[in-house]
Formats: C-alpha cells, structure tokens, sequence
C-alpha cells in the first residue's frame, strides 16, 4: 500500500486552514479531532475484552506482558510497561517494552530500524519468548515491518499476539491472534500519528493494562493494593489503601500492616476475614493472590 493511501496518512478537511486560525479556534480544532479518538475507541470495547480475557490468565500463571513497536507506538508502550511496575508492584522482567532500536530511540529518531524485520527477530531472541508470554504490538499504520515481523514471530513462538494499529484490515491486523483497530482518521497535520493515533493507542494501552491488572488481582475494589511500602511516602499510602479499603481506622491499618509484615494485601485479607495471620496467608496462596477471591472464599467458609 502507497503511503498516501493509508487513511493516517491522508488530509484532514476539517483541519486545512489550521495555520490560519487564531490560537483558540486552532485547539477547538484539534479537540474536535479528539473526541473523535474516544468513539473510535468504544466501537474496540468487545475486541479489547476479548483481548484481556485472553491475556490474563497468561500473565497470571507467570507469563510476561510484553510491548512491541516503533517510534511513537514504541515508546508508548515502554511508558505503559514502566509505570505498571510501581503502580502494581511489578518487576523490570514481568513487563517491559521493546523498541525499535533499542533504549536510545526513546530519545532519539533511529533511522531505518523501523523497517527491520531481521532486527525485530533479534530483539526477541534476545528476550526468550515462552508460550506463557502476551505481546502487544503497535503500529498506528499497521504494516511497519519491524512491528508486524516481531507479532508473527512471537506468534510462531507459541504468545499471545494482540495488535494495535488504527487502520482497519492492515497487515498487523491480519496477523495478531487478537487486532484492536480504533480508525480515527486522518490526522490534524497529515502523518502526525502521534496525535489521534498516539492518544488511541494511549487509551487502548490502558485498558489493557488495567484490564489485566484487575483479573489477575492486582486491584481490589477500586485500589491499587500492590504497593511496596518502601519509604514514609509509600507507608502512609499503603495505610491509607487498606483502611480504605476495609473501612476502618488507619491505626487499626498500621497495626495490620505491621502483623503482615508490611505486605498490604495480607493485611487486607487479615482485617476483611478477622482470621489469623496463617489463615490470611492460606486464603491468599489458594487464590493466587486475589484479594476479593481469598475474601469471599473466607465468607463462602463462614
């Protein structure tokens, strides 16, 4: 496909005289463009479900969350894998990005490594792919080659292949076990993909990752409860998440985080249950760690 055949790389009409608008009628622009973004978005709803459901029991079992692409798509994806970590008290091994041209073209343009299919073969080798593994590749063309050869590898290799690209039908597309393609349409300047496409793809990252992090009991409630409490900043958070969470005082939540050894889901399950440490502890090993499971396992005893 030719470059001005591909509809992210096409006129916008409705932005043509941008450069001749005044400063607030030039944003009024750009926001219309992106209320475009979220109902391009919804219509993926089913497709992005799908995709979770099928990506958690991997990561569940100890399978890694890995993300593909180039330029733009690349370094969303590293910014999505990074901020997991914290957020859910993850480590560098059980999510991470892969960019073309590795750590500097995070920061830099490196040219031609986007059009690289034997580089993309590199880069996952040097990462051992397992069947256990989800690969979430971007590209908002769908058909950059690096991005596409790296998901039909990981694929061959036995991962979970979930593809994002803003062009219906693309390349990419065709290939992912599970495609997830917002069309947005043309951009407010033509080709500027990290603008619509860049902000869709931001929005179908995070509800992947959420998404995920929710099945596999990351969340409980509507709280992050896998925060590591580290410092004081960390420890009056983590008090503030479990009296939250259980309605009750953050003494009471200081005193079940010190039982737990400072391990919040413990304490959580130690203050929802009124059982014992050893009882909170086998609830959570019976449950893989799911907070409301190992709470309504404690109920379904009672």
């Amino acid at each position: 496909m030719q470059l001005d055949e591909i509809l992210t790389e096409q006129r916008n009409h409705r932005s043509t005289h941008i450069d001749r608008e005044s400063t607030l009628e030039m944003v009024a622009t750009i926001n219309r463009e992106d209320q475009r973004v979220a109902r391009a978005v919804q219509k993926q709803l089913p497709q992005i479900a799908a995709a979770i459901d099928a990506a958690y029991p991997k990561f569940d079992q100890g399978g890694r969350l890995i993300y593909i692409g180039a330029g733009t798509s690349g370094r969303l994806g590293v910014i999505d894998a990074t901020e997991l970590q914290p957020t859910y008290g993850l480590t560098a091994q059980q999510t991470f990005g892969l960019i073309a041209g590795g750590p500097r073209a995070l920061t830099q343009t490196v040219q031609a490594a986007e059009d690289s299919p034997e580089l993309a073969k590199a880069d996952l080798a040097a990462i051992h792919l397992t069947s256990d593994d989800v690969v979430v590749a971007s590209a908002a063309s769908g058909q950059t080659p690096y991005t596409v050869a790296a998901l039909k590898d990981a694929q061959d290799q036995g991962a979970l292949g979930i593809g994002f690209s803003c062009i219906a039908d693309s390349p990419l597309a065709q290939v992912a076990d599970y495609p997830i393609t917002p069309v947005v349409g043309p951009e407010v300047i033509t080709g500027a993909t990290l603008l619509k496409a860049g902000t869709a793809e931001k929005m179908v990252l995070n509800m992947l990752s959420t998404g995920i992090m929710i099945k596999t009991g990351k969340v409980y409630q509507n709280l992050m409860i896998n925060v590591v409490p580290t410092n004081d900043k960390t420890f009056e958070r983590s008090k503030k998440i479990i009296a939250e969470a259980t309605q009750t005082s953050t003494l009471a939540a200081e005193r079940a985080l010190a039982r737990a050894n400072n391990n919040v889901p413990l304490a959580i399950v130690l203050i929802e249950t009124k059982g014992t440490i050893a009882e909170a502890k086998e609830l959570l090993a019976t449950t893989n760690g799911h907070v409301s499971q190992a709470v309504k396992l404690s109920d379904d005893r009672h």
